[in-house]
């Protein structure tokens, strides 16, 4: 017996709902697992510099004394160091601008050889006792004056001045903003070349910097007591660096 119309219609409409659901629903699934498309960037790094003059020099000083015995080494060493720390008190330098850097005694080994010239087991001959000195000194003007009159006062080691800045982050700030602005100019110049617009930037990041390197003069003292010379002292310049990279939107 053939159907109704109305049967064929009822038991179609079930389908169709279905069909339409899952026409609905397969877009869906489609744009949720389709991955975003991932922004155009362009990435540069910057460089800034700036120079300044050194405000500051560390000076290491100190006085070698030798004696038979470890106590005469260290009586002839106190008294030359209390001479040096006077003569720094009255040259201007404070107390908190003074500290010791290193402190040894240590046996001086004689080598004894007997009738036939073999060399026997060393003994010892006497003692060495050696004191450091750091010392900051603040007025450079003054830096000359101070080192002719720490030798006079009978310290025989100079083992090195190093100049630097005290306060060298504001100087380290500006070489962070002019590295910044190195990097934008070389952005605009390559989006430019490129036929591209410049967006937001996505990141700022510092990928180093660099400090003043510290420039050493050594072994002047024995020199300077030699020749009785004024010790004429040229600090330059110093330079501070810094490093930024961005990463840039292309729009």
């Amino acid at each position: 017996m053939p159907r109704s119309r109305s049967a064929f219609v009822h038991s179609a409409l079930p389908f169709a709902t279905l069909a339409l659901a899952v026409a609905l629903i397969l877009p869906g699934i489609a744009l949720a697992t389709e991955p975003e498309e991932a922004p155009r960037t362009i990435t540069i790094t910057g460089e800034g510099e700036v120079s300044a003059a050194p405000d500051i020099a560390y000076v290491e000083t100190g006085v070698v004394t030798e004696g038979k015995t470890a106590a005469e080494a260290l009586a002839a060493n106190t008294a030359a160091m209390e001479k040096v720390f006077e003569g720094l008190e009255e040259a201007g330098i404070e107390k908190k601008d003074m500290q010791t850097s290193q402190f040894s005694v240590y046996p001086v080994y004689e080598q004894i050889k007997n009738d036939d010239n073999r060399p026997q087991t060393p003994k010892i001959g006497g003692y060495r006792v050696q004191n450091q000195l750091t010392v900051k000194v603040r007025d450079l003007d003054n830096l000359g004056a101070i080192l002719d009159k720490v030798v006079t006062l009978g310290s025989n080691q100079l083992s090195g001045i190093r100049f630097s800045i005290d306060e060298p982050k504001p100087l380290m700030n500006e070489a962070r903003k002019e590295a910044v602005t190195d990097a934008l100019d070389k952005a605009k110049l390559y989006a430019g070349a490129a036929g591209v617009a410049l967006g937001e930037i996505m990141s700022i990041s510092e990928s180093g910097y660099s400090m003043p390197q510290p420039f050493y003069a050594k072994d002047m003292a024995m020199s300077m007591r030699a020749e009785g010379a004024s010790v004429p002292m040229a600090a330059g310049e110093q330079t501070i660096s810094a490093n930024v990279t961005l990463v840039i939107k292309i729009n």
